[in-house]
């Protein structure tokens, strides 16, 4: 009789604690926002926190602090919270995030830092997160982004940057972020200069495999001040390919991964994203594509008619090869003098050192003929 009791006990036992469960989660909501138990959510937008709520549920998968007046976020600010998913702190007034604020977050995929006052992100902030998809970061002040970070940005979707201060972002961590689909850097004082066709090459790409971005606008240089990074002929950055070969090398590649991504596409040569991957390795020499760009550069020739998108493809590898072989052929030259003139220096020493051993031995034969008549005289004697 008792047995078939037991079920029922474990019923309500059940469903006491089903019962409870949203009753813990409403007793863990801080006072300063408001909870909802079914999915979830913490919101505590507008309340006027200086500092991150206590006393979060631990399932809380999404909490919403924007429109706050939070100055800073120390360290393991989230522990409480391991589950969160989203977390939106913009429009606050962040100056400073310690380099361990997220740790624990390893299930976190929105985040958002923008209308902030953030000058600078270390290196270790996101690293314990690898599961990252959306990140704004517009409307700070950043002056960069660490290369190291690359790794932790690489499963991004989404990437916010606009109304910054970059002046140029570093080639190698936009090429982690091989699963970005969306981009934003408008409103940066981008310096056009050597040191930023390395991105203009990655843009090229990433919008020729279907990338969404809006407009890099230059501020520097003067003569290019107001224009769009990837409507700048290559022809403009001639005077970088004068003093570094960074710039034949990155063309190198970049000519290469363009004919691996075209390999299937033949006859699109029509379309004006695949024109503005053409890049020019003659100074002075105009291969098409950017004929309204030259507007402010004295120094600049004017351009020739337009080639065939094959041929200027063709003159460009082969400009390409030749230099390339050049450089080899001089670094096989300068060997060659090493190789003779180290041949002809220890022909000479070995040639002395013979002529020394000899020396040595006639000098010994003398001295034995000397030694082997003194016992003679003296015998005569």
């Amino acid at each position: 009789m008792q047995a078939a009791q037991r079920p029922p006990v474990e019923m309500r036992v059940i469903l006491v604690c089903a019962l409870l469960s949203p009753l813990s989660l409403a007793r863990a909501c801080p006072k300063e926002c408001s909870c909802n138990s079914n999915n979830k959510v913490v919101d505590c937008r507008g309340r006027g926190l200086y500092d991150i709520p206590r006393r979060l549920h631990p399932e809380t998968q999404e909490l919403y602090l924007q429109d706050n007046r939070i100055r800073g976020i120390g360290s393991m600010a989230f522990r409480e919270i391991p589950l969160v998913r989203t977390l939106d702190l913009s429009n606050n007034s962040i100056t400073s995030i310690s380099p361990t604020a997220l740790l624990g977050l390893r299930t976190l995929q929105r985040l958002s830092l923008a209308h902030n006052s953030l000058r600078e992100l270390d290196k270790r902030l996101l690293v314990p997160i690898h599961s990252l998809s959306r990140l704004d970061l517009s409307h700070n002040s950043l002056g960069g982004l660490p290369g190291a970070m690359g790794d932790s940005l690489k499963n991004l979707s989404y990437l916010g940057l606009a109304h910054n201060r970059l002046t140029r972002l570093d080639r190698s961590l936009m090429e982690a972020m091989t699963l970005l689909d969306s981009l934003t850097l408008r409103g940066n004082p981008w310096r056009c200069d050597c040191q930023l066709i390395g991105l203009k090459l990655w843009l090229e790409t990433y919008v020729f495999k279907g990338g969404v971005m809006d407009e890099v606008l230059c501020s520097q240089p003067e003569e290019m001040k107001n224009r769009d990074l990837q409507k700048v002929p290559y022809e403009l950055f001639h005077a970088c390919m004068a003093t570094s070969y960074h710039y034949l090398f990155a063309n190198i590649h970049h000519l290469e991964s363009e004919r691996l991504l075209r390999g299937h596409t033949h006859g699109n040569h029509a379309n004006p994203s695949i024109h503005a991957l053409h890049v020019p390795m003659a100074m002075g020499e105009g291969f098409g594509g950017g004929g309204g760009g030259g507007g402010g550069m004295t120094e600049c020739e004017p351009k020739q008619k337009q080639r065939p998108v094959n041929l200027r493809h063709a003159i460009a590898t082969v400009i390409i090869t030749g230099v390339v072989c050049g450089i080899v052929c001089l670094m096989m030259l300068a060997a060659a003098v090493y190789g003779c003139a180290y041949a002809a220096i220890m022909a000479k020493y070995q040639r002395e050192l013979k002529k020394n051993e000899e020396l040595a031995a006639a000098q010994g034969a003398d001295h034995a003929t000397a030694d082997d008549k003194e016992p003679l005289e003296n015998a005569i004697a």
